[in-house]
């Protein structure tokens, strides 16, 4: 067994922030309690120099009975996730500046963050659940963070839909097991083709709805356009953008390397999962006047062009690299325009943004950026990681689906410039009150997040070598 806890380090250090944080949080000042956000990106700092020194080395294992697996896409997620949460604390600051509760959201975060790279890395069905836990079960709280009442319904939401999958997971994983007997993903690669048929395909379909709900995809969606209208904005930030990450690296993961030899016909499942739902997330898109709605039900269309990686797992060498790029891009575009709103905390629907070019400027340059980048116009990193999936989605041999997603991505063109055409408006002009800022922290954010979803569109040869390498089991 082998039990390397410097493999780890980027969890350990989240996981005793958490918890050093918590602590020292009781006895500080309120006045004081910065220092907790201070160590909570001091702690993403510290992951992010952990990962880069794992992928300089190349030092790829298992560890703990192979119940973790550190490998090129774990690496390629924890630095989409540490550098995404360290986005995340700086949109936070003038949120959360003075709260009564501070210090409790910074460790919030950092719980929920831990429980997200556990899920990129889970290699056994019980290490997938125990992460699908902690990554969920704080997210509750920071969704009713504000304690009024759009928040708390949405908690509510969150957390009857979140428990409702979460325990059928915990079934699937007891059919898998049953199937299997084992639950380690190297040993159901071996015993899952000559189990039971049926036992096999309701386990998995189980497993996938508590993950499908992470990512928020069809069926299990409708917390999303709620969470995202009712929590505080960087909140709603988190839970559009990292639950993901986790949540999609978790199912390719689960799928590639368990069963990829099994006679379920689950690429099948995914590609018309992934059909249904990025078609109606754009369709619902369509209809949003709140930017925070429109933004939610965007991020549901994304996760229907991500689930085409996921049908393809098998069939091609181009789904890990394309997952992972997009997964990075969409991160940092998503943050960006999450970022744009946080600032301009008084404009709420899309006709409160006219004439925001003419008093803001930069921030104009960083949601034409983000919201062009959403729909894949390059060069942003949207785009190349489009172009990996639906090459992917070809070479996999469903066409079908890849015609079907650039249909779909010329359609979402139209609510994007439904956002983006008030900014140039100069003949009536949303009142100076809607276009009041926050503070410099949410836009340094917006700032920072646009020059990585156009970094990541120019370098992308780099990028995309970073996503190779084969998965272990």
């Amino acid at each position: 067994m082998n039990e390397n806890l410097t493999a780890l380090l980027p969890e350990i250090a989240l996981l005793g922030a958490a918890v050093i944080g918590l602590l020292a949080g009781s006895w500080l000042p309120r006045h004081r309690q910065w220092a907790i956000a201070v160590l909570a990106a001091a702690a993403c700092v510290t992951g992010l120099a952990a990962t880069a020194r794992t992928m300089a080395t190349g030092s790829e294992q298992t560890v703990f009975s192979r119940a973790f697996a550190i490998d090129a896409a774990t690496d390629a997620g924890r630095l989409t996730v540490l550098g995404a949460l360290l986005l995340v604390i700086a949109m936070s600051v003038e949120t959360v500046r003075g709260h009564k509760r501070q210090t409790e959201y910074w460790v919030l975060l950092l719980m929920t963050g831990t429980g997200t790279l556990a899920l990129i890395g889970a290699n056994d069905l019980l290490m997938l659940f125990a992460a699908y836990l902690l990554a969920t079960i704080p997210a509750y709280a920071l969704s009713a963070f504000a304690k009024d009442t759009p928040g708390t319904e949405a908690a509510l939401k969150y957390y009857l839909m979140g428990a409702l999958l979460g325990v059928t997971m915990l079934v699937g994983t007891a059919l898998l097991y049953a199937a299997g007997h084992a639950t380690g993903y190297r040993e159901l690669h071996a015993t899952l083709p000559a189990a039971p048929y049926g036992l096999t395909a309701v386990g998995l379909v189980a497993v996938l709805a508590g993950l499908l709900f992470k990512a928020g995809a069809v069926p299990a969606h409708f917390w999303v356009p709620d969470v995202t209208q009712g929590a505080p904005t960087p909140v709603a930030a988190y839970v559009t953008t990292l639950p993901k990450i986790g949540g999609l690296i978790a199912g390719y993961r689960l799928l590639h390397q368990a069963l990829a030899d099994t006679n379920v016909n689950w690429p099948l499942l995914l590609a018309v999962l992934a059909a249904v739902t990025m078609t109606l997330g754009n369709l619902a898109a369509f209809f949003q006047t709140s930017v925070k709605r429109l933004l939610a039900y965007s991020t549901v269309s994304q996760v229907g062009y991500l689930l085409m990686a996921l049908a393809v797992a098998t069939r091609t060498d181009l789904a890990q690299k394309g997952l992972l790029i997009y997964l990075a891009a969409y991160a940092a575009t998503n943050l960006g325009a999450f970022a744009v709103i946080t600032e301009l905390p008084h404009a709420h629907t899309s006709q409160d943004y006219r004439g925001l070019a003419r008093r803001h400027p930069g921030l104009t340059a960083v949601l034409v950026i983000c919201l062009l980048g959403l729909v894949g116009t390059p060069p942003t990193g949207i785009f190349l990681g489009k172009l990996e999936i639906f090459t992917a989605a070809i070479d996999g041999g469903y066409t079908w689906l890849a015609a079907l997603a650039v249909a779909n991505t010329v359609a979402s063109l139209f609510y994007y410039l439904r956002w983006l055409a008030p900014l140039f408006t100069s003949a009536e002009p949303a009142p100076a009150e809607a276009h009041a800022v926050l503070g410099r922290w949410a836009a340094t954010t917006a700032y920072t997040a646009a020059t990585l979803a156009l970094a990541l569109g120019l370098t992308g040869g780099v990028v995309l070598l970073m996503g190779e390498g084969a998965l272990l089991s």
